[in-house]
Protein backbone atom coordinates (compact mmCIF):
# COMPACT_ATOMS: atom_id res chain seq x y z
CA UNK A 1 0.00 0.00 0.00
CA UNK A 2 1.69 3.35 -0.66
CA UNK A 3 0.55 6.30 0.91
CA UNK A 4 -2.33 7.33 -1.05
CA UNK A 5 -4.07 4.02 -0.12
CA UNK A 6 -2.82 4.45 3.64
CA UNK A 7 -4.92 7.78 3.24
CA UNK A 8 -7.75 6.10 1.77
CA UNK A 9 -8.74 3.68 4.49
CA UNK A 10 -6.68 5.80 8.02
CA UNK A 11 -8.31 8.68 8.88
CA UNK A 12 -4.76 9.85 10.72
CA UNK A 13 -3.08 12.76 9.07
CA UNK A 14 0.53 14.89 9.14
CA UNK A 15 1.68 15.20 11.79
CA UNK A 16 -0.10 11.67 13.12
CA UNK A 17 0.06 9.60 10.40
CA UNK A 18 2.99 7.57 11.49
CA UNK A 19 3.80 4.71 8.51
CA UNK A 20 4.79 5.61 5.14
CA UNK A 21 3.93 2.72 3.13
CA UNK A 22 3.02 -0.93 3.99
CA UNK A 23 5.38 -3.19 1.85
CA UNK A 24 3.69 -6.35 2.55
CA UNK A 25 -0.02 -7.37 3.17
CA UNK A 26 -1.71 -11.06 3.77
CA UNK A 27 -5.11 -9.15 3.92
CA UNK A 28 -5.51 -8.96 8.32
CA UNK A 29 -3.36 -12.24 8.96
CA UNK A 30 0.10 -10.27 8.63
CA UNK A 31 2.36 -6.97 6.94
CA UNK A 32 5.04 -5.42 7.05
CA UNK A 33 4.64 -1.19 7.47
CA UNK A 34 7.18 1.19 6.88
CA UNK A 35 8.01 4.41 9.20
CA UNK A 36 11.18 6.66 7.38
CA UNK A 37 12.48 8.41 10.77
CA UNK A 38 13.38 12.31 9.65
CA UNK A 39 15.17 14.76 11.39
CA UNK A 40 12.33 17.01 10.73
CA UNK A 41 9.78 15.82 12.36
CA UNK A 42 8.17 18.39 14.84
CA UNK A 43 8.84 15.84 17.74
CA UNK A 44 12.19 16.43 17.70
CA UNK A 45 11.79 19.83 18.42
CA UNK A 46 11.48 18.80 22.09
CA UNK A 47 12.11 14.63 22.34
CA UNK A 48 14.82 15.40 23.12
CA UNK A 49 17.16 18.64 21.92
CA UNK A 50 20.35 17.37 21.30
CA UNK A 51 19.80 14.01 21.40
CA UNK A 52 16.75 13.03 19.19
CA UNK A 53 14.58 9.84 20.32
CA UNK A 54 11.93 9.02 18.15
CA UNK A 55 9.29 8.25 21.21
CA UNK A 56 7.93 4.69 22.12
CA UNK A 57 4.38 6.03 22.34
CA UNK A 58 4.38 6.73 18.69
CA UNK A 59 6.37 3.93 17.61
CA UNK A 60 3.38 1.34 19.55
CA UNK A 61 0.75 3.82 17.89
CA UNK A 62 2.68 3.09 14.38
CA UNK A 63 1.98 -0.77 15.07
CA UNK A 64 -1.40 0.06 15.73
CA UNK A 65 -1.71 2.02 12.29
CA UNK A 66 -0.29 -0.72 10.66
CA UNK A 67 -2.57 -3.31 11.89
CA UNK A 68 -5.63 -0.97 10.91
CA UNK A 69 -4.50 -0.22 7.65
CA UNK A 70 -4.35 -3.80 7.08
CA UNK A 71 -7.54 -5.13 8.43
CA UNK A 72 -9.67 -2.25 6.46
CA UNK A 73 -8.01 -2.77 3.60
CA UNK A 74 -8.40 -6.65 3.85
CA UNK A 75 -12.57 -5.70 4.09
CA UNK A 76 -12.59 -5.91 7.83
CA UNK A 77 -15.18 -2.80 7.71
CA UNK A 78 -17.67 -3.96 5.21
CA UNK A 79 -16.29 -1.16 2.30
CA UNK A 80 -18.01 1.67 4.64
CA UNK A 81 -15.82 4.50 5.96
CA UNK A 82 -14.35 3.18 9.10
CA UNK A 83 -12.52 3.97 12.13
CA UNK A 84 -9.90 1.63 14.41
CA UNK A 85 -9.94 2.64 17.95
CA UNK A 86 -6.71 1.12 19.69
CA UNK A 87 -8.17 -1.02 22.60
CA UNK A 88 -5.06 -2.83 24.53
CA UNK A 89 -1.57 -2.62 25.21
CA UNK A 90 0.01 -5.72 26.14
CA UNK A 91 3.26 -7.41 26.48
CA UNK A 92 5.12 -4.11 25.16
CA UNK A 93 8.75 -4.09 25.37
CA UNK A 94 11.40 -0.89 24.69
CA UNK A 95 14.71 -2.45 23.79
CA UNK A 96 16.86 0.10 21.58
CA UNK A 97 15.59 3.39 20.47
CA UNK A 98 14.83 4.98 17.25
CA UNK A 99 16.96 7.89 15.97
CA UNK A 100 16.55 10.07 12.49
CA UNK A 101 17.29 8.77 10.07
CA UNK A 102 16.13 5.07 11.00
CA UNK A 103 13.82 3.53 8.91
CA UNK A 104 11.46 1.33 11.13
CA UNK A 105 9.85 -2.11 10.23
CA UNK A 106 6.69 -2.86 11.74
CA UNK A 107 5.95 -6.55 11.48
CA UNK A 108 2.21 -7.19 12.40
CA UNK A 109 0.71 -11.08 12.63
CA UNK A 110 -2.61 -11.45 13.66
CA UNK A 111 -3.22 -13.19 16.39
CA UNK A 112 -6.81 -13.71 16.49
CA UNK A 113 -9.86 -12.13 15.56
CA UNK A 114 -13.73 -11.79 17.21
CA UNK A 115 -16.15 -10.08 15.11
CA UNK A 116 -15.17 -6.17 15.12
CA UNK A 117 -12.04 -7.20 17.11
CA UNK A 118 -8.34 -7.97 16.54
CA UNK A 119 -5.64 -9.02 18.16
CA UNK A 120 -2.16 -8.95 16.12
CA UNK A 121 1.53 -9.09 17.48
CA UNK A 122 3.66 -6.38 16.71
CA UNK A 123 7.29 -5.77 16.58
CA UNK A 124 9.29 -2.65 15.26
CA UNK A 125 12.69 -3.51 13.28
CA UNK A 126 15.41 -1.22 12.90
CA UNK A 127 18.25 -2.60 10.22
CA UNK A 128 17.40 -6.03 11.38
CA UNK A 129 17.63 -5.89 15.04
CA UNK A 130 14.07 -5.71 17.03
CA UNK A 131 13.47 -1.88 18.95
CA UNK A 132 10.03 -2.55 20.56
CA UNK A 133 7.65 -5.50 20.66
CA UNK A 134 4.13 -5.53 22.09
CA UNK A 135 0.55 -7.67 21.16
CA UNK A 136 -2.31 -4.63 20.37
CA UNK A 137 -5.72 -4.76 20.37
CA UNK A 138 -7.91 -2.92 18.23
CA UNK A 139 -11.89 -2.32 17.10
CA UNK A 140 -13.00 -1.67 13.52
CA UNK A 141 -16.17 0.96 14.34
CA UNK A 142 -17.86 2.89 11.97
CA UNK A 143 -16.92 6.15 11.15
CA UNK A 144 -18.81 9.38 12.71
CA UNK A 145 -17.96 11.36 9.57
Amino acid sequence: MDIGQILSVLPHRYPFLLIDRIIEVDGDNSGIGIKNVTFNEPIFQGHFPGEPVFPGVLIIEGMAQTAGAMAIAAGAAGGEKHIVYLLTIDKCKFRKPARPGDRIEYHIKKLRRRMTMGWFEAKAIVDGVVIAEAEVGAMVSPSQQ
